[in-house]
């Protein structure tokens, strides 16, 4: 697996080959070549290779712990369009606050007409 964060506020757990895919979409991303680029610099500096245990925990590294504040945080898991985001508290409840009945009643209608089950 290739753990990492795309925006130094959120970490993402990817599959190493969803990550692949990643990687070849930063590779040859030419509509705005700088933001890929921006994006690939963020992603290889906060990550590494990591691997589950037996008991199915991974080690967040030290980099990525102190660069998204997660020491002595809890931590909230999403899967989500094939990875995991692990949220700090504070992010968890930003996007919370966010996901208001006001703010995705709309949201909720377009994607079920969409095909959302």
């Amino acid at each position: 697996m290739y753990l990492t964060s795309l925006d130094r506020r959120i970490a993402h757990l990817y599959p190493i080959a969803e990550w692949r895919v990643n990687e070849k979409l930063l590779d040859t991303f030419q509509e705005d070549p700088d933001a890929a680029d921006n994006i690939a610099f963020i992603a290889a500096d906060l990550g590494a290779d990591v691997e589950m245990d037996a008991q199915g925990r991974i080690i967040v590294h030290p980099d990525l712990r102190r660069e998204l504040e997660m020491e002595g945080q809890e931590l909230h898991l999403i899967a989500y369009k094939g990875h995991v985001e692990i949220l700090t508290d504070a992010r968890y409840n930003e996007r919370k606050e966010r996901a208001t009945p006001e703010n995705t009643a709309g949201n909720l209608k377009t994607m079920k007409k969409a095909g959302l089950r």
